[in-house]
Formats: structure tokens, sequence, C-alpha cells
């Protein structure tokens, strides 16, 4: 039997999946989709940042991970990414389009790791979750920093901060066993007793900044676009696919 094509909102759940490197904010919500159109090829989608000169490593790891994530819709068909109005927009385009990697798209310009770049903000990230599922624990139940050392997965209470934290968790290769420790540095090591009111202040540092340059970046981001798009973070979606040769998915 056969499912409806592959639709914008197919497209757009994807791209929800893929979060900007540095803010850990999916790039929909940020507003950095601009564009999506299928046509009888398949899909072909524009992303932009807050500013021209924004860091050419955060723009390929996003513009990469787009890709990916729309790959991995079944019979998608071609997958065009497009980075619009950034200084290094033609390098990057022409690299994705040749699936040249990191490295085989700027040569001696490549700076570090990829990995290591993605592994470093991965870890932002669990800090910056671990502080709010804590930071929630102390200010709406009875327990105060002196417990944190003890405290397990299972005494995190469920909901959208813990699904996150195990999200984060994952993503870094720790223990998501309930009786795992809440509260341990990048290698799942517990942070020993003595150290924690330190560590917290320093995740409670993490999670601001991220915070505080999402909503800088959504504020440039408006600006810059206010005349062009209103300023507005919702992409534009159009289908000029023919109807005999929309793209259709075989489901069991």
């Amino acid at each position: 039997m056969t499912a409806a094509p592959v639709s914008g909102s197919d497209v757009l759940a994807a791209l929800g999946t893929v979060v900007d490197p540095e803010l850990d904010e999916p790039i929909t919500d940020l507003g950095f989709v601009r564009s999506v159109v299928l046509d009888d090829d398949g899909v072909t989608v524009h992303l932009r940042l807050p500013t021209a000169f924004c860091s050419p490593n955060f723009a390929y790891l996003m513009a990469s991970d787009a890709q990916d994530a729309l790959r991995a819709i079944e019979d998608i068909g071609h997958v065009r990414i497009l980075l619009d109005d950034h200084h290094d927009s033609g390098k990057i385009n022409r690299g994705l389009a040749a699936d040249a990697g990191y490295r085989g798209t700027f040569g001696s310009e490549a700076e570090e790791n990829l990995d290591e770049l993605r592994r470093t903000f991965r870890r932002k990230a669990h800090l910056a979750a671990l502080e709010r599922c804590l930071e929630n624990l102390l200010k709406h139940s009875e327990l105060t920093v002196d417990d944190i050392p003890s405290l397990t997965l299972s005494d995190i209470p469920p909901g959208r901060q813990k699904a996150a934290l195990i999200r984060r968790r994952l993503d870094i290769g720790l223990s998501l066993c309930p009786a795992s420790r809440v509260f341990v540095d990048d290698d799942g090591r517990p942070i020993p007793r003595e150290a924690v009111p330190m560590r917290l202040r320093f995740a409670k540092s993490v999670r601001i900044s991220m915070e505080g340059n999402a909503h800088f970046c959504r504020g440039l981001l408006a600006t810059r676009y206010a005349d062009s798009d209103g300023g507005s973070a919702t992409p534009r979606v159009a289908d000029v696919r023919t109807s005999c040769s929309a793209i259709v998915r075989r489901v069991s």
C-alpha cells in the first residue's frame, strides 16, 4: 500500500530534530530555516543565520546536520541544502553538494576536528539541561544542595526537563539506568561533594549564557530580515510538484 507523498510538514519535522550546536535549540524554533520547496526531484531548503559572520564551523554543522536529517526521510529524493547570506555560503554550499565533508569543504582552513567540536557543544548542552533539572528540584522540593551528590535519575520527576536531560546524557554516552547518579562530569564520574556548589554555579552560568545567546540571535535575525519577510521566524513552504510525479512512500 502507499502512503501520502512526503509533505512540507514531514520536512519541517525532520529539520526540527536539528539543533544549533551552540544554542542547543531546534533550528526551526530559532528561525534559521528560511524556506522549503518540494519539487519533482526532491527538496530544496534555504537556511539563514543572524549575521553574515557567524562561525563557519557552526554554520557547516547546522547545514550538514540538516542534510542528514532530510536524507533520512524515506523516498524524499534529492536533498539540496543552501545556506544564504553568509560570508562562506559559497564554500559551504559547494561542499554540501559534493558531499565533501568538513575538511573537504574547508581544506587548510579547517581549524579543528568537527567531531570534537560537536562533543564540546553536546557537553555544554548536557550541563545546561542538568542545571535546569536541579534548579527545579531545589525550588519545588525539600531537597538542598547537600542532597545533590546522592541524586539518581529515578529521583528526577518525569517531564520535559527530565526528557531533555535523558537526551543529552544519551548524546554524550552517559548511563540511562534509573540508579545512575545525576550530578556527574562529562565522563560519568560523580562530582565530589566539596566541589558541588562551584560546579552548580558553573552549570548555571553555562545555561544562562546559552539562553541569553539564543534570545540575542533571535533579535539579530528578526532585525536582519525585517525588510524581506517582516522578521518572521516561520519558513516559507511551497510544493511545486506535478501531481503525477509526487514522491510516494511505500508502507507495509
